[in-house]
């Protein structure tokens, strides 16, 4: 019998595979102490409904850096060979939802966009909430989801990333080749600096201190 030999990427993405299965059995029993808490509150007469029609004013966000897109890259190959070119990696998951037809550059000329960078908790779910939840939440706060192209762009732009930062792209999800949808994230760990790929499927939960990038819009 041979052996096979894991490559270190192989094994970073089976560690991050690992990291996200242990967070979905997490998930559970984040849901159920939710619950537990709401229900807790409701009895002992602390839970209130909403105020009606009375509608919190949307905050104003202020632009966490600048972006810019349409820069020449127009294909998942351009991405691919800058982002190595520059000493970035790419995981599996991301160069796999690069090369789907899906993955499109919309800027034709260069152009500068504003991103916010907010955790679950700031959008107002400490408990964490779904990529649904999250996603109809920053539309009504104004924000917007951010083109394909910014997962890869952020990528190549943001190199002063500090460790262990990881940034989820919110982004329409694209389908990977096993089905699932995903979007990118932007990481930094002791492997190096990613460009990777993480779960877009509308009913997954993230925590609270997980961290989005979406768009300012004009």
């Amino acid at each position: 019998m041979t052996r096979k030999c894991v490559t270190d990427e192989e094994y970073g993405r089976l560690q991050r595979r690992l990291d996200e299965l242990a967070r979905r059995v997490d998930e559970g029993a984040l849901l159920f102490d939710s619950t537990m808490r709401a229900l807790q509150s409701f009895i002992e007469g602390k839970f209130r409904f909403g105020d009606g029609d009375q509608k919190k004013a949307a905050p104003a966000f202020k632009p966490w850096r600048t972006l810019k897109l349409g820069t020449g890259l127009r294909s998942a190959d351009n991405f691919r060979k800058d982002l190595k070119k520059s000493g970035y990696k790419i995981s599996g998951w991301a160069n796999d939802i690069l090369g789907k037809p899906e993955f499109i550059v919309t800027s034709t000329k260069e152009v500068e966009v504003g991103l916010v960078n907010i955790s679950v908790a700031e959008l107002g779910f400490p408990n964490g909430a779904t990529c649904k939840e999250i996603y109809q939440k920053v539309t009504e706060l104004g924000l917007e989801l951010c083109p394909p192209e910014v997962g890869p762009q952020l990528r190549l732009q943001y190199r002063d990333q500090p460790m262990n930062e990881q940034l989820l792209i919110g982004m329409e999800p694209l389908t990977g080749s096993d089905g699932d949808l995903y979007v990118f994230y932007v990481g930094r760990d002791d492997d190096g600096r990613w460009l990777d790929g993480s779960y877009g499927n509308a009913d997954h939960v993230w925590y609270g201190d997980d961290r989005w990038v979406f768009l300012l819009r004009k």
